[in-house]
């Protein structure tokens, strides 16, 4: 949208801010005009601006408390780079809404706002660039040079015999370990780094070693913070849908009384 491009460097890294996955606001998927999309409630947005890694940011307006919020969203929502709607009422099993584009276009925490922004498309076009020279790369191998056709039969090969390799030492280790569990317990790992979350080199380091169950790492203060954190972002997320559905009662009951 061209409202977008007029939008300060400020502004677009909130947007990037709100639209990331770990710490944004929380998105729920819906149906605008038969294409699946993303929207999210104005008060998650405003919860999202007052969490401490938004504080972290730099290059991006100051939000003191849920007003700032608010008044800083309402200005960014003239951008369009979100815009209100309206949901459909849920039936049967269906929790998938169809969303509706709202004539007035105001910003307030209990109105739902459908993404129309999705970042830079440059790692997809170049995805699909190398994708599609793959495959005509592909089709055309009967046309390369001998030389190169056997370079990639070689390389084939050598790839398959290394994973062919990894399988046979998998499983002699297992083998191995067996053994010395019942001969002389608690058991011998031969390589017992391979599966290890290490580097290639550190993964055949040390050559051997007892079976010892290792102790837990004590966990650190940012983790259990962070751990918190999110804790209560899932109760937030579930709050803003026990809300959703007291809403949808209500509305239900006041239109029977009429």
């Amino acid at each position: 949208m061209e409202n977008q491009k007029e939008a300060s460097p400020e502004f677009l890294n909130v947007i990037k801010y709100l639209r990331s996955r770990s710490n944004g606001a929380s998105t729920r998927e819906g149906i605008l005009n038969g294409k699946r999309v993303e929207y999210f409630k104005g008060k998650s947005a405003v919860r999202a601006l007052l969490k401490d890694s938004y504080k972290k940011l730099k290059n991006v307006p100051p939000v003191a408390d849920a007003t700032a919020a608010n008044n800083l969203l309402r200005e960014i929502h003239t951008y369009a780079f979100f815009l209100s709607v309206e949901r459909s009422e849920t039936t049967g099993r269906n929790t998938t809404r169809l969303l509706q584009i709202n004539h007035n276009q105001i910003w307030a925490e209990e109105k739902y706002y459908v993404w129309f922004y999705e970042g830079s498309q440059l790692l997809t076009l170049l995805g699909g660039i190398l994708l599609i020279a793959g495959v005509f790369a592909a089709v055309l191998f009967p046309l390369w040079p001998a030389l190169l056709r056997d370079g990639v039969w070689y390389i084939s090969v050598a790839i398959l015999g290394i994973f062919g390799l990894f399988i046979v030492l998998a499983i002699v280790r297992l083998i191995f370990y067996i053994f010395t569990m019942l001969f002389v317990p608690p058991g011998i790992w031969i390589f017992p780094n391979l599966f290890a979350d290490v580097g290639f080199v550190d993964s055949f380091i040390p050559i051997w070693g007892w079976d010892v169950s290792k102790k837990k790492p004590s966990v650190e203060r940012e983790n259990v913070e962070e751990m918190d954190q999110a804790q209560k972002d899932l109760r937030a997320t579930v709050a803003d849908a026990d809300d959703d559905e007291s809403l949808y009662d209500k509305d239900k009951e006041a239109k029977k009384q009429d």
